[in-house]
């Protein structure tokens, strides 16, 4: 083993980056690529030859209002791209999983815990962001509309129907087209649309919430038959009114059911 008592040697032997560190002693493993570095309270640093990309992970929050499919956004309160819109999300630490990230960071930007997540696919254009080479894992997600609040770094939240999705930093325009189209693959073999109604709701309500995701319209009596034939939903003994003429059965959703098709082996294919 070599020892040095600074990093400047490191730096010219063309190793990455080193922050200033407070040193007693750096030692370079001879034929590899690591650098132990032995801080003055004891704790050991390893630096590498070549750079680390960071990563980050970005949340793309989907809901329902009844009628329209949005998305939640924030207000970037710092640079780069400062004041504009983007997803919740942001970097990693080094003690958590990007599943535990993407949780911690949703709720630290918007007060938010979503009611459904998924990885869908990772993201590393090598100049995606501008402070450094950043690869950002990216979550689809569900979450029930409600009030939000920017927290943290985001300067505010909110919700934005699709068609008033403003330009996005970074890549996010990119991420949200992918995020999209993950969202309606998912919802014709998963029942994760349920994720954004009521408990009780009718047939009116989750056929307007297909339409919206899918952006496609159906004819209702089709849509009816096709969804009790899935037998993943439960008929209740109630109803609403939704005009002084017409009343509406409500539905359950029955999970139980979707389970066993599941363990069986049967796909819902919608």
């Amino acid at each position: 083993m070599i020892q040095q008592n600074d990093s400047e040697t490191l730096k010219q032997q063309g190793w990455a980056k080193i922050k200033a560190l407070t040193t007693d002693e750096v030692i370079l493993q001879q034929g590899t690529d690591v650098a132990e570095l032995t801080q003055a309270d004891g704790t050991t640093v390893y630096v590498y030859r070549y750079p680390h990309p960071a990563v980050t992970v970005d949340n793309v929050i989907f809901g329902f209002d009844g009628l329209q499919l949005k998305v939640l956004l924030i207000k970037r309160g710092i640079e780069p791209y400062k004041n504009r819109w983007a997803f919740p999300g942001g970097f990693i630490n080094p003690d958590e999983t990007t599943d535990e990230a993407a949780r911690r960071e949703l709720r630290e930007e918007t007060t938010l815990d979503a009611t459904f997540s998924e990885q869908f696919r990772v993201f590393s254009e090598p100049h995606r962001d501008t402070r450094e080479r950043v690869i950002t894992v990216a979550y689809v997600a569900l979450c029930k509309i409600q009030e939000v609040k920017g927290c943290d770094d985001a300067k505010e939240a909110q919700w934005f129907a699709l068609e008033d999705v403003p330009q996005l930093a970074f890549d996010h325009d990119a991420i949200l087209r992918q995020a999209l189209q993950t969202l309606r693959e998912r919802i014709c073999f998963q029942p994760i649309g349920f994720e954004l109604l009521d408990e009780k709701f009718t047939m009116k309500q989750l056929q307007t919430l297909y339409e919206a995701v899918l952006g496609i319209r159906f004819d209702r009596a089709n849509f009816a038959k096709k969804m009790l034939k899935l037998n993943i939903l439960n008929q209740l003994d109630e109803v609403v009114w939704p005009t002084k003429k017409h009343s509406a059965t409500l539905y359950t959703f029955n999970k139980e059911n979707y389970d066993e098709m599941k363990r069986k082996g049967i796909r819902m294919e919608f």
